[in-house]
Formats: C-alpha cells, sequence, structure tokens
C-alpha cells in the first residue's frame, strides 16, 4: 500500500470514526437534537438508541487491527444507516442541507471501505 492510500485511508478512516462516535453517543442518550430529526422523519424514538449502540460497536470494529469480516459488516451497516438517513430526509421533502451530514459520512465510508489495507481486508481464500 502506498503512503499516499495510507494517508487517504486514515484521514476517511479517522473523520468517519469520529463522525459516527460523536452521533452515536448522541443518539444513544437521545440528546443533540436528534430526537427532533428522528420524529420528523417518522421513526420512533428507540430507534435512535439502538442505533447509536451499533455506531459506537462499528467505530471499534473498524479501529481495532484483526476481524476483517467483523469490519465489513460494520461497513456495511454505516452505509445502510447512512443511506436510510439521506433516502428518509429526501423523501420527507427536507432541505439538502438536511442530507449533506448523511451524504459527507457516506462519502467517508466509501472512501475508507475502498483505501483500507489488505489487513484489513477479508482474503479471496476466505469467502471460497
Amino acid at each position: 500500500m502506498s503512503k499516499k492510500n495510507k494517508i487517504i485511508y486514515w484521514v476517511a478512516t479517522l473523520f468517519l470514526s469520529l463522525g459516527m462516535l460523536a452521533g452515536g453517543i448522541q443518539q444513544m442518550l437521545q440528546i443533540g437534537g436528534y430526537n427532533e430529526i428522528v420524529t420528523r422523519l417518522g421513526y420512533p424514538l428507540y430507534m435512535l438508541s439502538i442505533i447509536g449502540v451499533w455506531k459506537i460497536l462499528g467505530v471499534v470494529a473498524i479501529l481495532l487491527p484483526g476481524f476483517p469480516l467483523v469490519k465489513e459488516w460494520a461497513y456495511a451497516g454505516f452505509f445502510f444507516v447512512m443511506t436510510g438517513a439521506a433516502i428518509s430526509h429526501v423523501v420527507m421533502k427536507e432541505p439538502f442541507v438536511e442530507v449533506v451530514p448523511s451524504l459527507t459520512l457516506l462519502t467517508a465510508i466509501v472512501v475508507s471501505w475502498y483505501f483500507r489495507p489488505a489487513s484489513r481486508k477479508i482474503a479471496a481464500t476466505q469467502m471460497s
């Protein structure tokens, strides 16, 4: 892995981790305006705590060495949550500014996943 790719990976991964951890903590504790957002989108408030806990666990999974299959699931979970959030805002005809945080984190997810080092990937032989 080139030095440039390592830098891209770690910048995207740290940005993603900070965003998911901050959001996860606020969602788990139902603070920081998330109650209003989720209510406006029509989701039950208890979903915040569930998603918040899973976001925190996902951050742990992508940062710790090893466990490539768990990392793959964490990236997939992040992808599903952020696409779901973006789509929810669009469907509810919210201003585009409300979609931007989801799209920003979605970009970080894809960049981090794409540039992850081989040691953080599932080997092709493990999948067969």
